[in-house]
């Protein structure tokens, strides 16, 4: 496990740059706000997903489409995983995104 400054480092710079991406998504159904280690994604319907930092685990939490997920930083490709699910938090993001809006979205 991550000590937490070394967390720090890489977690709240990782949700600036997901804010940074979904900010240059070109659709006015979706806007994006990260306050306090949360980010919020918000929809022109009233649907919001949450991704987030949680220092205690050392994770990057997220929450959409009534699922959750749990991040663990993976050291030797250095990317976000879900332990769970092998899934990658920026594939994952988009996907959901993409899901929401219709069309495939690319963040990178």
């Amino acid at each position: 496990m991550l000590d937490e400054d070394a967390y720090v480092a890489l977690a709240l710079p990782e949700l600036r740059r997901l804010l940074d991406a979904i900010d240059r998504i070109e659709d006015d159904q979706v806007e994006a706000e990260l306050e306090s280690d949360i980010l919020t994604i918000e929809f022109g319907d009233g649907a919001r997903y949450v991704v987030n930092s949680h220092r205690a685990a050392r994770q990057i939490w997220m929450a959409a489409e009534r699922n959750a997920w749990h991040f663990d930083w993976n050291e030797d490709d250095g990317t976000w995983v879900s332990r769970k699910t092998g899934d990658e938090l920026w594939a994952t993001v988009a996907r959901v995104l993409g899901n929401k809006l219709g069309a495939p979205v690319d963040l990178r």
